[in-house]
Order: C-alpha cells, then structure tokens, then sequence
C-alpha cells in the first residue's frame, strides 16, 4: 500500500507550513514545562543540579564503598571540595532562566518525539507505521536512560575529579555558577542523545546508508571514537573513559543486531514483492 495521498498531494509550502505548526508546539511544550521547572527553583537547584556536588549523592557513596571493599583510593568517600559563585550581576537570574529551559527541554522530550513522528509518519507505509509503533517510548526510554547515567555517572565523575585536582595549595576552587551548570548539563544532554544511538542507526539502516556489514567493519573506529568522546564529556583519567565507554560500546552492539534486523526484514519484503 501506498503512502499517504493527502501527504503526496501537499505542496513544498503546506509541508513547511505543517512543519511550522509542529515546531510551534513542540516550543510551547517546552515553554510550559520550564516555566513549572522556573517555579520549582529550589528542588531544581538543590536537590537536581547541586546533589552532585553533595559528599553524600549515591554515586559517592557507591564509590566509597566499592573503594573501601577493594582497598582502594577513598576520595570519593569525601565527595568534592568546592564553593560555588555567582560572578556577574545577572548571573544567578541567568543560570535560574536557561536551567528551566533545558529542564523544559529534556521531561518534554517525548511530546517533541510525538510531534516530530505526526510530521513524518504520513509519508511511511502503512506497515513500516506498524513497525516503528513503539518508536516514541523507545527512543524517550532510551534519551531518560541517557540522562540518568549522564547525572548519576558521567556528572560526579566529572564534578569530583575537576574540583578535588590541584595545581597548588595556594590555589582554591570557587567554582562559577554557569561553569558548574555547563559541566552538568553537557554531561546529561549529551549522553541522552549519544543513547539514541539505536534508533540513529534504526533509521539509517532502513534508508540504505548503514548495513550491519558496514557497522562490523568498522567497529575498530567506532571503538576510538567512543573513547574520544568519553575523553571529551569526562575528566582525563582512564576509569572514568572506561565507565562511560562500556554502555556506549554496548549499544553499538545492539545497533548491529537491529540493522541485522532490519536487513532481513527488508530482504523479506522484497522477496515476497517478487
């Protein structure tokens, strides 16, 4: 069966205009959760963004316990040791502003998922709409799972490492505000889209730019990259590129094994269109 005809009879404008009434409400949802989030400032900033600054946030516990079992280096059982400032007049104003619109941003995530999927899904089959049914709880399933290890990993790992290394001890770290919120909110955004992955790779592979042949040759590339990214979103030190490089390297092997999937499933069609 075809695609959608009323999709097919649409101009270039009305696909534009269609595209901008999308746009407009996946931006007003994202508004409206950042003005809750702008409202609930205190649970934002003390309990969400400065918990990983606390001594007692799970990963440090987790850490120390793990450090303590195994007879090793316990620094995590003193979590960082920092202060952080605000050094511009606007500064706090500023940082309370944007950290809303990113906590817009990342809980409304699955209604801009839906209406970016209402924007494409008339121009599928009907069966490739089917297939891809789960496509929105997956893929925000996946963005939160990024999150989450974003913030309970990849941010204290950062956080601990940055604000307890020393050049000197005449040298102390009070930390500015937006440089705190910068290494947070780089550590959490950028691993909730690196765990889209699959469904990146999904996509690529149903309109023939990705095979799994293609993805199995040069996993050795990928491998480099990964380590280069981990190098890039946590501090240089070789734990911390290993803890953040197992779960990327993981789903690369589950991106190979779903365009397997969608290979066959191709090759099927084909054969049965013959």
């Amino acid at each position: 069966m075809t695609a959608n005809s009323t999709n097919q009879e649409m101009s270039f404008l009305d696909h534009l205009e269609e595209l901008r009434w999308h746009l407009i409400r996946s931006t007003l949802a994202v508004v409206i959760v950042a003005f809750v989030a702008f409202l609930a400032k205190d649970f934002i900033f003390d309990t969400i963004l400065f918990g990983p600054k606390k001594a007692d946030f799970p990963t440090y516990r987790l850490f120390c316990n793990i450090a303590q079992t195994l007879g090793l280096d316990e620094s995590f059982c003193e979590g960082p040791q920092f202060r952080i400032q605000s050094r511009q007049m606007a500064g706090q104003f500023s940082a309370h502003i944007w950290t809303s619109i990113w906590a817009g941003f990342i809980i409304a995530f699955p209604y801009v998922l839906y209406e970016m999927w209402k924007f494409i899904s008339p121009g599928l089959y009907d069966n490739e709409r089917r297939n891809a049914r789960g496509f929105i709880l997956i893929a925000s399933l996946l963005f939160f799972s990024g999150v989450l290890f974003g913030y309970y990993v990849v941010s204290p790992l950062s956080i601990n490492f940055l604000a307890n290394y020393r050049v000197s001890e005449e040298v102390f770290n009070d930390i500015d505000l937006a440089s705190y919120i910068g290494i947070v909110r780089a550590a959490v955004i950028a691993c909730g889209l690196i765990f889209e992955l699959p469904i990146i790779i999904y996509f690529l592979t149903k309109v023939g730019l990705v095979t799994p042949e293609f993805l199995k040759t040069y996993r050795k590339f990928a491998l480099v990259l990964v380590l280069i990214l981990s190098a890039i979103i946590t501090p240089p030190d070789v734990a911390s590129q290993i803890v953040v490089s197992i779960p990327v390297l993981v789903l690369y092997e589950i991106s190979i094994h779903i365009s397997r999937v969608v290979v066959k499933n191709e090759e099927k069609k084909l054969r049965k269109a013959k």
